[in-house]
């Protein structure tokens, strides 16, 4: 008995000194500051479309009236291809031309899961096909866009998938070998620029993006809805969590960690475009905003593109709510870029 009980009792103490381990190292202490911090907005077409917005105004509105000179435009599947073997490129092309007449550097995110609901943007007349067949029609896709744009000033970088390992959205399937199919044929086709590989920012130690791409790309929320218990919850998370974990990614793999999704619009029990104002309100608003704002800041990575940029132009112009529009044009002024 006596020797369980000191058998148990080495179990406690190894399990207790491994969380306090793990305090220290994720929660406690400060990261330093970052030299200087690049700011961006996501944009993704048919996110501002359900907005109810007229999207190109949207777009318009956040290079030539919040200044925004760093952009994460998200290209959807169904939008570039809406019957097979029917290409459109416009919409992307007056994307691409009026970021690069305002001298704007854009993150091109390309593939069949990319971001916004339901984040696996598959056209209807793919719906069907084999995973096979849909991996190769993704495939070409990708050599279109990649061909098509490779040569454009403001492309500054390619993000392929969005959080591929993360088990999010409506997806058919998912493939870490044909992941690295899609980012050779990035790679064959554009082997200047460098090439993102996003993860979940609070769920992942960040490694599998590590392996893969250039850069590593993650999410950073605070305040989410929980399907699991019907309720809202605040991560816990400090900013040196982050940073810690981009240390080990840099020790490691010798890579960058940027972040691709800042916080700045809510997340509800249902889609945005059926969420009552006040219950958007609680989780973000002019003052969380700024609190995500200055968390951010405190984590040490040096760029951040928000998440949220077409909401706030429909407070501004729908709400008539400027507030967070007008936090957002003095984040993106020339001083602080």
């Amino acid at each position: 008995m006596k020797i369980f009980l000191k058998i148990t009792l080495l179990i406690i103490l190894i399990i207790l000194f491994f969380l306090v381990f793990l305090f220290l190292c994720f929660f406690a202490g400060k990261a330093p500051d970052a030299e200087e911090i690049k700011w961006g907005v996501n944009f993704s077409q048919k996110h501002a479309h359900y907005l109810g917005l007229d999207w190109k105004e949207t777009y318009w509105a956040l290079l030539s009236d919040l200044g925004v000179k760093r952009l994460k435009i998200l290209t959807h599947w169904d939008l570039l291809e809406p019957e097979e073997g029917k290409y459109n490129f416009e919409d992307l092309d007056w994307q691409m031309k009026k970021a690069e007449e305002m001298g704007a550097k854009v993150l091109l995110v390309i593939g069949m899961k990319t971001g916004r609901w339901p984040e696996c943007h598959v056209p209807k007349w793919a719906m069907g096909l084999s995973k096979e067949k849909q991996q190769a029609e993704v495939l070409g896709l990708i050599n279109r866009i990649v061909s098509r744009y490779k040569n454009n000033r403001a492309l500054e970088m390619w993000q392929v998938e969005n959080e591929p390992f993360f088990s999010f959205g409506e997806c058919p399937w998912r493939d870490k070998e044909f992941l690295k199919k899609e980012i050779a044929e990035v790679r064959k086709q554009d082997p200047l620029r460098e090439i993102v590989v996003s993860d979940s920012g609070e769920y992942s130690l960040w490694f599998a993006p590590a392996a893969l791409g250039d850069l590593v790309g993650i999410t950073m929320y605070k305040t989410v809805w929980a399907n699991e218990i019907s309720n809202y919850i605040r991560y816990p998370f400090s900013p040196v969590f982050y940073w810690r974990k981009a240390q080990i990614i840099k020790t490691l793999f010798h890579k960058k960690v940027i972040c691709v999704e800042l916080q700045a619009e809510p997340w509800g029990p249902v889609l945005l475009y059926d969420l009552p104002v006040k219950e958007q309100k609680k989780t973000m608003n002019p003052e969380q905003f700024k609190h995500n704002i200055e968390f951010a800041k405190r984590t040490g990575l040096d760029t951040f593109y928000l998440w949220g940029g077409e909401w706030w132009y429909w407070l501004k112009t729908r709400e008539k709510d400027p507030r967070i529009w007008q936090e957002a044009k003095e984040l993106f002024s020339p001083s602080n870029n």
